[in-house]
């Protein structure tokens, strides 16, 4: 796993003493989210939704620092809106690693080389830059809805690793991704130097302007066990390194090999509102503490098994990553389990080969979408994949 082994202590130590003191919900990383505000507008977000008024809030360092403190968690992801834009971000970078906590700071890396160039951060164990990437160059700008920010954030990649800076990158897959390109995106992340990569389907707010392209379910399975199965060998015969900053056993839920309820309250999440009720996914109401969060929210309905239209879908990691970390530490089965996805994390599955190569037949991503509205059309093809061209106007 690429996660470094003081990390994996320290998570570890406390999910244990958790376990020791018999506690049933506890938190396992904080979602800080100290702005909405974005320098992108993805049709698939449901965060920038927002009137102006409320996009120009933001919380204070002093703010942050406290619900840190507050939840306990060992972990803080700081999502947004785009957290590079908030002006007190260094400093908020900093009260966290003088408190330390191991930071995911999520960024889409349109400003990182400039922030970086700046001096604004310092390399640190407890500092990550989990960078936006959805999949390959075309896949990715048509996902942001802006050409050009792929480079961008490959630039900003490569020099904070080249600063020594931990990177991670995070991809969100939608109906209709291209299992073929995103195995090819992992080599190219890999290539960048990066610690590891995060995975995750897309959950359908509803407030994102494009609601065609959530996954559902059984979709989410099948499109997993293509990406994640038969991964050793490359075209070329030669050994595919793929290193996933996540629990192997949240992989091997996404391919439909486990089942697992969710734990909204293992990623609870504080933003300008205040806590937010139930989890980072879904908004309904807040709480102005955490212990109001976990003591007076009714959490049995929530999860796939409450039967709540609004969970049933729902396999994102902020749900399920802290279930299967608690699978982990909950048995000797469970931990003998993980220690065995991390090494054995090659699954031979001829039927998800075969579907791989049926998929490198059809459209995906913009040709897909251009086809559908009979915009384009499918000529001959290389190598087993077919190539797509606009049609002529009549």
């Amino acid at each position: 796993m690429g996660v470094p082994l003081s990390q994996m202590w320290t998570v570890a130590s406390y999910v244990l003493t958790q376990k020791l003191r018999g506690r049933k919900r506890y938190p396992l990383v904080l979602m800080l989210e100290p702005l909405f505000r974005c320098n992108l507008a993805c049709a698939g977000c449901g965060k920038i939704q927002y009137p102006a008024h409320v996009l120009k809030r933001q919380l204070t360092a002093q703010q942050c620092f406290d619900a840190a403190e507050e939840c306990g968690a060992p972990m803080v992801s700081i999502p947004g809106g785009e957290p590079l834009l908030h002006p007190e971000i260094k400093e908020i970078v900093e009260g966290l690693v003088a408190r330390k906590k191991y930071i995911y700071l999520c960024t889409n890396a349109l400003l990182l080389k400039e922030k970086l160039e700046a001096g604004l951060f310092k390399p640190s164990k407890y500092l990550t830059f989990s960078v936006h990437m959805d999949g390959l160059e075309e896949n990715h700008d048509f996902a942001v809805c802006r050409e050009g920010t792929f480079q961008k954030a490959v630039e900003g990649i490569r020099l904070a690793v080249k600063m020594g800076f931990r990177v991670t990158t995070n991809t969100t897959l939608f109906e209709g991704a291209d299992p073929n390109a995103v195995r090819a995106f992992f080599d190219e992340m890999m290539a960048l130097g990066v610690e590891g990569m995060m995975l995750s389907p897309g959950y359908a707010y509803d407030k994102a302007p494009d609601q065609t392209g959530f996954l559902q379910r059984r979709e989410t399975n099948t499109l997993f066990e293509m990406i994640l199965s038969n991964r050793r060998v490359k075209a070329d015969g030669g050994k595919r390194r793929w290193v996933f900053n996540q629990s192997p056993l949240f992989l091997e839920f996404l391919m439909g090999k486990r089942e697992y309820e969710c734990t909204p309250w293992g990623m609870p999440c504080f933003n300008i509102f205040g806590w937010q009720k139930p989890c980072y996914l879904l908004q309904e109401g807040y709480a102005d503490t955490f212990a109001e969060l976990m003591n007076d929210t009714a959490w049995d309905n929530y999860g796939h098994a409450s039967g709540n239209p609004k969970c049933a879908n729902c396999m994102v990691h902020s749900g399920y990553e802290a279930s299967a970390v608690n699978h982990t530490f909950s048995s000797f089965g469970g931990m003998f389990a993980t220690v065995k996805a991390m090494v054995f994390n090659s699954y031979a599955n001829p039927g998800a080969k075969a579907r791989l190569a049926d998929e490198a037949k059809k459209p995906h991503g913009p040709a897909r979408h251009l086809v559908q509205l009979g915009l384009a059309e499918d000529v001959e093809g290389v190598d087993g994949r077919r190539s797509y061209r606009l049609k002529q106007p009549a």
